[in-house]
């Protein structure tokens, strides 16, 4: 649609209608809101009236007549101070059915990323105790961009960055220790910060049994030996580090990298990073401490980055770390995180820009995400007993299921507050959407299963050489559905915002339940039924295509 707009302007030029210096102003092609204002529209007239000193619908007028000849446009009607909205023929409506069983399972997806390497970071938990729901959220968001980003042509890495290093670690260390040695929550010996869910005493008594634990090609050890804290903090952490990774393994969650906090010290990246910092002049000291400007960096204040006692802030790996990012070759880097960390993200970025390293200065981007409350019974469910303070991810895969839990989690915009109804979850019924989205991708299994049972032929080439009946609202409503499948997927990604894709998959199920209840597709016309299967084929493999960037599955029978 964009090309004829184009080419009728260029007639205009050449006719002496417009300027012949005038440039091709940045107008629009898009859908109207209300579908019976036709397919497209758009407002080219409106922004060439003025520089052509022209009425806009005098001139909507002459677009129309300059209009190329095709088989595309079916008619065409100005609306309003200069609009022009199209109308679509049925062949152009073939030519778009077709396309989606030309492209299968690579139908929407594009080419826009052009093979450039993006870095998705996301979950990211310290090893210090089973995966939460928070947790959960930040997972399904996480690796629904990298799914999206790769459909729109990006080289995608995800990447779990551990922070092994630091307080938490201490504690979970010693923890352990105080587990492995009798102790439990509320003694008198119970060391204050520890951690009080049951896994703790999971951790000490594998550790005494000297089990043995695999993480990234290395294996830890227990033995028995509650005094050895170093020993216990290795076990403890690469325990709980095998346990988070099974549960994002049941949830369809996996990483091409793990990178660890403690190698930016113990490869020297972090003293490099600050040294780096101080020789480009953003630092200077004050009543001991190292500080950053950052204000030189749209910051509100001034960050400290190494503390009077010689340990630094918290942001300064992050700045190492991400700074890492650029040097591995991540042209662009995400970072997917919960909406409590937001206070830190202006001073990654300046330290990043404080480094003169050529880094853009929108790197890395974040995706932030709000809290999820879960009800069952119509109360709030927060707690674990395994954890002792909070509900796990597994907990809610085992009550729920993984399709659910991902639909659910990443149905709704990041920064919305999420409500998990573990109930509407479950339930088999049309109100709960994943249920509903999956159902009619097996609805259309069943119709193919069904026409194999009663002897019936069907030729999906005669189906697609037959012009739809625009007449049909919920025919020509499908159509459209279809189509707009690539502008969703180029949307998600360039909006890092995949639940667009499951309002898009609701929606069109909704359509295929319409014209599914108003059509018979099993009937003794050939024609109608090849047409009519043709048409539930091609909303059976958008379906697909839509629940894998969810990754939730596209089941057969239901």
């Amino acid at each position: 649609m964009r090309q004829h707009v184009e080419t009728a302007i260029a007639a205009l030029r050449d006719a002496g209608t417009l300027p012949a210096d005038l440039a091709t102003p940045d107008f629009v092609v898009e859908r109207p809101k209300d579908r019976a204002h036709g397919d497209f529209s758009t407002n080219a007239a409106m922004l060439l009236a003025r520089p052509a000193k022209s009425n806009p619908r005098a001139l909507a007028q002459a677009l129309v007549d300059a209009l190329p000849a095709n088989d595309t446009i079916a008619a065409v009607e100005i609306a309003g101070p200069g609009f022009l909205n199209f109308r679509l023929t049925p062949a152009a409506w073939q030519r778009q059915l077709a396309t989606v069983f030309a492209h299968g399972h690579c139908y929407g997806a594009n080419d826009s990323g052009g093979g450039r390497t993006a870095g998705i970071e996301y979950v990211s938990a310290n090893p210090t105790g089973p995966l939460h729901v928070g947790h959960g959220r930040a997972g399904v968001i996480g690796d629904c961009i990298a799914r999206v980003l790769g459909a729109n042509g990006w080289k995608v890495r995800r990447e779990y960055y551990y922070n092994d290093a630091g307080v938490q670690i201490e504690n979970l260390a010693r923890s352990t220790q105080a587990r492995a040695k009798g102790l439990k929550p509320g003694d008198a010996d119970w060391p204050a910060d520890a951690y009080n869910g049951d896994y703790i005493a999971d951790v000490a008594q594998a550790y005494l049994r000297g089990d043995s634990v695999e993480v990234d090609g290395h294996t830890v050890t227990g033995k028995d030996d509650a005094d050895d804290l170093d020993a216990i903090r290795q076990f403890a952490v690469a325990w709980l580090r095998r346990e988070q990774n099974d549960d994002l393994a049941a949830f369809g969650v996996s990483f091409d990298v793990y990178f660890l906090e403690s190698s930016l010290y113990t490869d020297g990246k972090v003293e490099e990073t600050v040294r780096t910092l101080v020789e480009r002049g953003h630092t200077y000291e004050d009543g001991g401490a190292l500080w950053l400007k950052t204000t030189d960096f749209g910051d509100d204040k001034d960050r400290v980055m190494r503390k009077s006692d010689g340990t630094y802030t918290y942001f300064v790996p992050d700045v190492a770390y991400h700074l890492s990012k650029w040097q591995r070759g991540y042209e662009r880097a995400i970072t997917e995180l919960g909406a409590d960390h937001h206070g830190s993200l202006a001073r990654v970025k300046a330290g990043l820009q404080a480094l003169d390293a050529g880094i853009p200065a929108n790197y890395p981007e974040y995706v932030l995400h709000q809290m999820v409350t879960v009800m069952r019974g119509g109360e709030e469910v927060k707690l674990s007993k395994r954890a002792g303070s909070y509900l796990t991810l597994r907990d809610l895969i085992d009550e729920a299921g993984s399709d659910a839990v991902r639909w659910f989690l990443v149905a709704r915009r990041p920064d919305s507050q999420l409500t998990f109804d573990i109930d509407l979850a479950r339930s088999q019924s049309l109100d709960n959407p994943v249920y509903y989205v999956q159902l009619s991708h097996a609805r259309i299994c069943g119709l193919m299963r069904q026409l194999a049972e009663r002897g019936l032929a069907f030729e999906l080439e005669a189906g697609l050489a037959q012009a739809p009946d625009l007449s049909d609202a919920s025919l020509r409503d499908l159509l459209i559905d279809l189509s707009r499948w690539p502008e969703v997927v180029a949307a998600a990604g360039e909006q890092l915002e995949p639940h667009l894709v499951a309002a898009y998959l609701l929606e069109l199920a909704q359509g295929f339940q319409t014209y599914y209840n108003d059509h018979q597709f099993l009937v003794d016309d050939a024609d109608a039924r090849n047409a009519r299967l043709a048409l539930a084929l091609a909303v059976r493999q958008v379906l697909a295509n839509g629940l894998a960037l969810l990754g939730v599955s596209a089941p057969e029978r239901m």
